[in-house]
């Protein structure tokens, strides 16, 4: 099974080089690695064209994260397709052949995700530990971890692209489509598959986690016929305070 492994950038010179590194040393042969640059002011173009034709890039303008990630979905020639952010790396060089393992028995495979201060401290900051899909879970607040969710091209046929209207829960909302409205069947791996540089558009601050949760209960109003407020409003964020809490036994 070739897998396809998405990469967006912008001005990532000081990190997508071993992103990167990491993604080519996967010890599953069949992949594809792209990279998506929305034409970087840096040296993010030569780093990435310093790998050669190990990966393929793409580089213009685009509308955003989203924007570059539907370029992604559109231009993606494996049998599944995940994204790996340019700060991000993968646990260790099996991950891959562990989500393809995956994907033979099931449309959408995900895992578990530490949040790291530093790639070259490696402290471990908050844990992200996921578990089996259960329909109307989104309801209750429950997600996977998007950098850990990989999805059979049968499903992005199915599902559509991010939505350009979200800023920062376009994720969430498409993973919801995919497994609740369209139902799909999925498989959770319990293994770290990512280790994820905080700091991004979702980790960045207050303002930030405010407006993504008021996304996410938007796509929960649209597509569940959620109310003005729902529980996973509730619930949703206080998962996310267990995983700063509980440390890497923690299941949300």
């Amino acid at each position: 099974m070739k897998i396809s492994v998405v990469t967006v950038s912008y001005n990532a010179a000081r990190t997508i080089g071993h992103t990167l590194e990491s993604a080519l040393a996967q010890s599953h042969a069949d992949k594809e690695l792209l990279v998506i640059d929305g034409g970087s002011k840096d040296d993010t173009v030569a780093i990435v064209q310093s790998f050669g034709d190990r990966v393929r890039l793409i580089s213009e303008p685009d509308r955003g994260l989203y924007d570059a990630m539907n370029k992604g979905l559109r231009l993606f020639s494996g049998d599944a397709v995940g994204f790996l952010n340019a700060d991000d790396r993968y646990q260790d060089d099996r991950v891959l052949a562990d989500i393809a393992e995956g994907l033979e028995a099931a449309d959408i495979v995900y895992g578990d995700l530490d949040f790291i201060d530093s790639h070259d401290a490696g402290k471990v900051v908050r844990s992200w530990r996921g578990r089996p899909f259960e329909r109307g879970a989104f309801r209750r607040g429950w997600m996977p971890p998007h950098p850990t969710f990989y999805a059979r091209r049968s499903v992005v046929e199915a599902v559509g692209e991010f939505d350009l209207d979200m800023k920062i829960s376009a994720d969430y909302d498409f993973m919801l489509r995919a497994m609740e409205l369209n139902g799909f069947s999925s498989r959770f791996l319990p293994r770290v598959m990512v280790r994820m540089l905080t700091g991004g558009a979702s980790t960045a601050g207050l303002s930030s986690y405010v407006r993504g949760n008021l996304e996410a209960l938007r796509a929960r109003r649209r597509w569940l016929g959620s109310g003005l407020i729902d529980t996973a409003l509730l619930t949703k964020p206080l998962g996310k305070i267990g995983q700063f809490l509980a440390g890497p036994v923690a299941r949300h």
